[in-house]
């Protein structure tokens, strides 16, 4: 009797298992940003995929699984809850999404109704975004199992990944590790703790860590209202960026020759006294946001005297690699800066910089996982129109909440956003698929250059 009662369990738990495998991957970030954590995941081929153990083998190794992607659009960017004194509201907004991921419903616009349809419930969640993984990767790890205890979802973070490329690359050259973060990520300290966490394993001692909190580099990318306004002309009132004024982030006047600024196309905004003096800049361009970071970055190690120089920097936030090249130029740029015929930053600039993406690390992870729980798809998977291989949600404002404030692009305002409380009953978002309304055709554009694989699938998601 006790033989048949464990061949039962033993085929439900067998029949569970298939079931679950055969549901798609939660890749999540605070916007699209982490859709360069997706593309490395759709291109990896690190293992073998007969036997699940490290060595390419060929194919890719994720070529059977199905994914769904969301971004927090409404509610980016992270990286300024911290600084807003907002963390709670942070989580709260994170864990919302998490229930969307693990939830079986996702809605539609039309004739000014929000129609629900059906989606299926994720597998595993990879947080795909720094700032979610420092505050809430506890807390989502404790949302999934007391949701459904019966149930296994995996969470995979992206700041362990990072700092684990990191510290391999310090083993071969000792130097400073640069942390190019939002603000949010560098305030919560999550990758100097986890460096020096780990340090040991790798048999590394006294670390060299120096961060940079990319205000405004993010959101610049993603286009938002408060940072970049590609149509510009003119010094705007609601900008919250980088400004000659800022308390926080001023743009020293002194250094403008170092930033070398891009100033053609309304890329760099001033305004002018009737002298024509400019007496205030605005950023409006990302590149011109990494080449304000860069330098302060530099200029705070020269300032605190750092004796070992920046060899490797963590583009601690998924939106970055999008200006991998830029940054690389920058760097190569200040360290052939002269000033009075010296070379001011080469004491704290290694000729070389390495520049960690952790995505592919969060990938090589995400796949482990999955065979360590016997959650890999194995069976042929016939992906089409009705069974798509990746679907694509994004949070927007819920335009039926009287109470939402909304700027002239459609989203949020910046005090509306930061200023609600965390606790309070909302329904002021609404989780939607990808369209060419709440994805502009310029940041497409950009996914079909940076992100081919991702792309392909992205392409006729939207157009269906």
């Amino acid at each position: 009797m006790k033989h048949v009662k464990f061949v039962s369990v033993l085929i439900f738990l067998m029949s569970f298992l298939t079931s679950t495998a055969q549901r798609p991957i939660g890749v999540f970030d605070s916007g699209t940003g982490g859709l360069t954590v997706l593309e490395a995941i759709l291109t990896l081929d690190a293992f073998n995929n007969r036997t699940g153990q490290p060595g390419a083998d060929g194919k890719k190794d994720f070529e059977k699984e199905s994914f769904q992607y969301l971004a927090d659009q409404a509610n980016m960017p992270y990286g300024n809850y911290a600084a807003e004194k907002k963390t709670d509201l942070l989580k709260e907004n994170i864990l919302n999404c998490m229930g969307f991921l693990r939830g079986q419903t996702f809605y539609n616009r039309s004739s000014n109704q929000w129609n629900p349809q059906r989606k299926s419930p994720v597998k595993m969640i990879v947080l795909a975004c720094n700032t979610a993984t420092a505050y809430a990767y506890n807390d989502v790890r404790a949302s999934v199992i007391t949701s459904n205890p019966n149930e296994i979802i995996h969470v995979i973070g992206v700041i362990d990944a990072g700092s684990k490329a990191a510290l391999i690359h310090q083993q071969k050259q000792s130097g400073t590790i640069g942390v190019f973060a939002t603000a949010g990520t560098v305030a919560s300290d999550g990758y100097p703790r986890t460096l020096r966490k780990m340090a040991a394993e790798y048999g590394l001692k006294d670390l060299s860590i120096v961060s940079q909190g990319g205000f405004g580099l993010a959101e610049s990318i993603d286009r938002d209202w408060s940072f970049y306004v590609d149509t510009a002309t003119r010094i705007r009132p609601d900008y919250k960026g980088p400004s000659l004024q800022h308390k926080n982030y001023p743009i020293r006047a002194e250094l403008m020759q170092v930033y070398h600024f891009d100033t053609t196309n309304n890329k760099l905004l001033c305004e002018y006294d009737g002298q024509g003096r400019c007496t205030d800049v605005q950023i409006n361009d990302p590149g011109n946001y990494v080449r304000y970071h860069l330098v302060s970055l530099l200029e705070k190690m020269r300032a605190e005297k750092y004796t070992r120089p920046l060899n490797t920097l963590i583009l601690g936030c998924t939106h970055y690699p999008y200006m991998r090249d830029t940054i690389r130029n920058v760097l190569n740029e200040l360290y052939q800066f002269k000033e009075n015929g010296q070379y001011i930053y080469r004491s704290v600039l290694a000729p070389q910089v390495n520049l960690i993406d952790p995505s592919v690390e969060t990938a090589k992870e995400a796949y482990v996982a999955l065979r360590k729980q016997s959650l890999d798809t194995r069976r042929p998977v016939y992906f089409n129109a009705s069974n798509p291989r990746a679907e694509f949600f994004i949070t927007v404002p819920n335009t039926d909440d009287p109470l939402v404030h909304i700027q002239p692009d459609g989203w949020f305002t910046y005090a509306y956003k930061y200023g609600r409380t965390a606790g309070a009953k909302r329904n002021d978002v609404q989780y939607v698929p990808f369209d060419r309304v709440n994805v502009s055709e310029a940041t497409y554009q950009r996914f079909e250059r940076a992100l081919p694989s991702v792309y392909r699938l992205l392409k006729p998601a939207v157009e269906r």
